[in-house]
């Protein structure tokens, strides 16, 4: 027997090399043809089978941590067993007489446009909505509380962040009160966005009788604005009736009259007629995923949860929802490229986090280069310095085709702006960077109105008057420590 195991291991120390070498050899032919089969960019798979090759364990390792794109698989996993919601929107549709007096004829740009943006979000452009800007917490907030004091059947409320703070207080009051006369309420907030204040809110709102729900509640235990798969969508939907989206969170820094600490401008939206439906649908959508409940069993006008579709204005306006989790995770990226083709005068975007990919940065590239005046107002000074950084390492790309790009001064602006030819503008919760783009869920809201966009564009102008311009100069002037920083920063674009 003695005998017997020593042969047995002077076998294994002759033959372990060998099987290593051999279990290397399938391992990383398995992961080249992953990088092959799925990665769709060319020099992303060259750069990945190069690296799995040249450094066998350490690239296969870096491979399987790094190059294997979760994000969209687990999504559609944990959203499996959610319904969508989509309701009857035939009767709040506009006719073709109708577009074309709107919008303009079937062949022009912005026709086009809505053709394209029907064609990705399978939901109609609906017809009669009034959708009214709001400047910052102090125009929104009040406008919110309002209608949840004037509610009388349902309310829904998500919200990314929602602080523990006087202004979070104030919604928890109004909300207690309205579930006390009997509305339906329920809201929703993120698993990490609940974090940003301690204790969390939620404790409050259970307390107050009011029902709740966090959205991938995480074991992280503090702040941690990087995670994935969060509900980054901000919406209120009042008696299927008036709506709130928009980029406000729930929290005392957007409420400049307070004076908070740490003061941010923002844009919110009050929205009425048949496209408050589409914002119910979502948030209808994330309740059922996160709580387990369906709002969506009801019919009639007055069930609860039964969206109001009479006419409230004359804008054309359709919602736009995206996510990790959707068929085709690009479906915004083909919106923004869209719309920036469309473009025959002006684009004027305003953005927090501005991180596009290279599509998006040659779509404004040749808007510019077509003579589009291109302008794109970022904050001086940005509130994730990491962002900030890798945002200038990127500017190049932009500023050296004709593109404007401007500083704009302190408070941080957390405004979401996308304004084309003062004809078509989206609003609502995403930025312009990988976050939002592919990591998170959110919310926009597209409209054709001529003079709700005129005014968009002319706040956007405003802010412009008050920025400063970054030059290509300024950029490529930076010193070699700051360039390097900055660069590095850049490499972690796609997950910040």
């Amino acid at each position: 027997m003695e005998h017997l195991l020593e042969q047995l291991f002077v076998w294994w120390i002759h033959l372990w090399p060998h099987l290593l070498t051999v279990a290397i050899l399938i391992i990383d032919l398995i992961l080249s043809a992953h990088a092959i089969l799925t990665k769709r960019d060319t020099r992303s798979t060259i750069g990945w089978v190069g690296l799995i090759w040249f450094s066998p364990v350490f690239g296969a390792i870096a491979y399987t941590l790094l190059g294997v794109n979760r994000i969209r698989s687990r999504a559609s996993r944990l959203r499996a067993g959610t319904a969508r919601v989509e309701h009857e929107l035939d009767g709040a549709t506009a006719g073709p007489d109708r577009l074309a007096a709107a919008i303009g004829p079937p062949e022009s740009p912005l026709r086009s446009l809505a053709v394209l943006v029907e064609e990705v979000t399978q939901r109609p452009l609906t017809d009669g909505n009034s959708i009214e800007p709001l400047e910052g917490g102090d125009a929104a907030y009040p406008a919110m509380l309002a209608a949840i004091g004037n509610a009388r059947k349902s309310i829904g409320l998500a919200s990314y962040i929602f602080d523990n703070d006087p202004t979070g207080r104030m919604f928890v009051d109004a909300l207690a009160a309205a579930a006390r006369r009997g509305v339906a309420v329920r809201v929703l907030v993120d698993g990490i966005g609940a974090t940003y204040s301690r204790p969390p809110i939620t404790g409050l709102l259970a307390a107050a009788g009011v029902p709740v729900a966090l959205f991938l509640p995480t074991g992280v235990p503090f702040y941690f604005p990087y995670a994935n798969l969060r509900n980054h969508r901000k919406i209120l939907v009042v008696d299927g009736e008036v709506g709130f989206t928009g980029g406000l969170n729930v929290r005392d820094g957007c409420y400049l009259a307070h004076a908070p600490k740490h003061p941010v401008r923002d844009m919110h939206f009050r929205l009425r007629g048949p496209v408050v439906a589409q914002l119910l649908e979502v948030f209808a959508e994330d309740w059922q995923f996160a709580a387990g409940e369906s709002l969506d069993g009801e019919e009639g006008d007055d069930a609860a949860w039964s969206p109001h579709l009479a006419p409230a204005g004359t804008m054309p306006a359709r919602g736009i929802r995206f996510g990790p989790d959707d068929p085709d995770v690009g479906r915004i990226r083909l919106v923004i490229v869209a719309a920036l083709a469309a473009a025959q005068r002006s684009v004027r975007i305003m953005t927090p986090y501005f991180l596009p990919d290279d599509a998006i940065c040659q779509a404004l590239d040749v808007a510019a280069m077509r003579g589009v005046e291109v302008d794109i107002v970022i904050p001086g000074k940005n509130n994730l310095s990491l962002v900030g950084w890798a945002t200038t390492s990127m500017l190049w790309q932009v500023l050296g085709r004709g593109c404007h790009v401007w500083l704009s001064p302190p408070p941080f602006d957390h405004t979401k702006l996308f304004v084309v030819d003062d004809a078509w503008a989206m609003f609502g919760s995403g930025n312009w960077d990988e976050r939002s783009l592919r990591l998170n869920f959110e919310f926009n809201v597209e409209t054709y109105d001529r003079e709700l966009c005129a005014t968009l564009g002319r706040h956007v102008a405003g802010v412009i008057a008050r920025s400063r311009p970054i030059t290509l100069d300024e950029v490529d002037g930076r010193s070699l420590p700051v360039r390097l920083r900055d660069g590095i920063a850049r490499l972690f674009s796609p997950y910040l």
